[in-house]
């Protein structure tokens, strides 16, 4: 009777694995590695008025983009597919421990910092998905599209009316206090931790305010949150 034969132990990878995305941190030499990101849809209703539909304040609703589409400071190409690219400045919480099924008065211990993004939007494709009742994906997950500054650990930072603002080329877009907010860091992180295993990596882009517009190739943005590290960006040509 022949015997079978055992498959070998699978010791490498047919072409080079991705390296894992990182952040960097303040004042320090060690970075921030990535696992997921999500992000929370119409969190600020003067945003959502301008997108012409209301808060659903039932529950707070997600999206999901691909650690891989992380970017940091610098030139971002405009991406291909489109003729209309959104800027979103968004606060971006990171977690340090896991979180499942939690109550918001347990979340906050879960944050092991603060980062100042832009959750970049492709919104002619988001429009077309949206009309026809599609994913979201083409016009969100979108390579170089979750650009984020570098963080501060949570000790040295409290969200509260600190403002959110971006500029254009100098010129003033988007700005709002963390506390227009329609529902607060621990209630998205206990809100998520209902539906998913949190883990340390995972980043959340908590919404954008009002004054979200297009940008194009030869654009610098500036994106501030009160008491975080900067984030500038210059849009570079189409990829």
């Amino acid at each position: 009777m022949r015997r079978k034969r055992r498959s070998a132990p699978v010791t490498a990878t047919i072409f080079p694995a991705p390296v894992p995305p990182t952040v960097p941190v303040s004042g320090e030499a060690a970075a921030f590695p990535v696992r997921r990101i999500f992000c929370v849809g119409r969190n600020y209703a003067a945003h959502a008025a301008e997108m012409g539909v209301e808060v659903d304040r039932e529950a707070p609703f997600y999206f999901t983009k691909s650690a891989f589409s992380l970017a940091g400071a610098g030139t971002l190409p405009y991406p291909p597919g489109t003729g209309d690219y959104h800027h979103e400045v968004e606060l971006v919480v990171a977690l340090g421990r896991p979180a499942f099924r939690i109550d918001p008065d347990e979340a906050m211990g879960c944050v092991w910092g603060y980062a100042v993004g832009l959750d970049m939007t492709r919104r002619d494709l988001q429009a077309v998905a949206k009309s026809k009742q599609r994913p979201w994906d083409l016009g969100k997950d979108v390579e170089n599209s979750a650009v984020i500054g570098a963080l501060t650990p949570a000790a040295a930072f409290q969200p509260g009316e600190q403002r959110i603002t971006l500029h254009v080329n100098g010129e003033p877009r988007q700005d709002a206090p963390l506390s227009d907010m329609v529902w607060s860091i621990p209630e998205l992180i206990a809100d998520l931790s209902r539906y998913y295993h949190l883990q340390p990596g995972d980043l959340i882009y908590t919404g954008t305010p009002a004054g979200v517009g297009a940008v194009q190739p030869g654009d610098r943005l500036e994106a501030r949150v009160e008491g975080l590290e900067p984030l500038d960006v210059a849009i570079g040509p189409a990829a």
